[in-house]
Parts: structure tokens; C-alpha cells; sequence
């Protein structure tokens, strides 16, 4: 199945992992890397995908788009600029948008968060279980100059992305796609779930 528009994907596999102790992005799960995972779950549905790095950071061999953050430690909202310019720059208007730590997701999810996105016509299309999932939706492209405004003004969360643009939210009961993995408590009770 195909995304009735053509998406890019960008993961944000940059982040401190202050609480994993160690980089996220090469943690293994069932055999793969967090970020190999999510490449493989994003290329499906997903082209060109995007995986936006901390400068230095080793990575697998990965087949997608290596960016670099520009500045290591200002959060989600650089790297997601980053990534939309790319996306942009490659003349997609639209990218799903999602952290490298949501080992169980799923293209479906994709799948049900594109049709609102073309139906809709929003900047942003975010699921939402009971909170909003900023690292897990539908941005477009073109919202890089946004994130650029936002930074140079010291924004540095996506909430301030989210919440200054025409932003909608999709209801959808809780479901594994969702799950993300800030400890080794949290991933080992993940692993532990697939397999219960």
C-alpha cells in the first residue's frame, strides 16, 4: 500500500539520551539498531527518508539521507527544521515526522495519519491518545522557515512549532506504534511485551 501523496521521512536520531545512559540510536532491539528499525518501518510508505544526527555521531550504515544537527543539545525542534528543509529541498511537501526511540512503529500509522493530513490541509496532523504525539505526525515541508523563526527567537521545544501553525489532531486509541523508549527499563518491557 502507498500513501495517496508522496511523503519523506525524517527521524530525529540526535538526541542526548541523557536517560538511556547511552545513544539511543544504536541501541539494539530484536536484532537491529533503534534507527535501523525506523528506517525500516518509514521506508514502506516513505522517500527519500532523512535521519538527522548529532555531529560525530556513529551510525550503522543506514539506507537513507545522513543530516547533521548544526549545534549539538538544543532539542527536537533544530533537527526537525533540518530534516523539512531537506524534505523541502527535495521537493516533497509533506514529511512524517518521528524520534528514533518508537521501536514498535508501524507504517499503518502512517497510513492513518496521511489521508487527514491531504483531507485537512494542516501544517501539522498529530495522533492523539490521550496526548499529543509531536515526534510521531505529519509536518509540512515548507515549515522549515517557521522553526528558523522560532530558534532565532530562542524557541527550542515543538510545542511552540506546533502550537503557532495550523495544527490538527487525529483520535486514535492507544496502540504499540506509539510506545517510545527513553530507559532500559522502558525497552526491555517493550521487548518483553512482543513477546508476551
Amino acid at each position: 500500500m502507498t500513501s495517496p501523496v508522496p511523503l519523506a521521512a525524517v527521524i530525529l536520531a540526535g538526541g542526548a539520551s541523557r536517560r538511556m545512559g547511552r545513544d539511543k540510536a544504536t541501541v539494539m532491539f530484536d536484532g537491529q539498531t533503534l534507527v535501523e528499525r525506523m528506517v525500516s518501518a518509514v521506508s514502506p510508505r516513505c522517500a527519500p527518508v532523512f535521519v538527522v544526527a548529532a555531529p560525530g555521531q556513529a551510525l550503522p550504515t543506514l539506507d537513507a539521507h545522513i543530516l547533521r544537527d548544526d549545534i549539538r543539545g538544543v532539542g527536537p525542534l533544530l533537527a526537525t527544521g533540518r530534516g523539512l528543509r531537506a524534505a523541502a529541498d527535495a521537493g516533497l511537501e509533506l514529511a512524517f515526522v518521528c524520534a528514533v526511540d518508537m521501536p514498535l512503529l508501524s507504517a499503518d500509522l502512517i497510513d492513518e495519519l496521511d489521508g487527514p493530513a491531504v483531507r485537512l490541509g494542516a501544517d501539522v496532523v498529530l495522533p492523539w491518545d490521550g496526548r499529543t504525539h509531536y515526534l510521531a505526525g505529519i509536518y509540512r515541508t515548507s515549515l522549515h522557515e517557521r522553526v528558523s523563526e522560532l530558534v532565532d527567537a530562542g524557541e527550542r521545544s515543538m510545542r511552540a512549532l506546533v502550537e503557532s501553525v495550523d495544527t490538527q489532531r487525529v483520535v486514535m486509541p492507544e496502540q504499540a506504534s506509539l510506545t517510545n523508549v527513553n530507559t532500559v527499563a522502558e525497552l526491555r518491557a517493550t521487548a518483553s511485551s512482543r513477546i508476551a
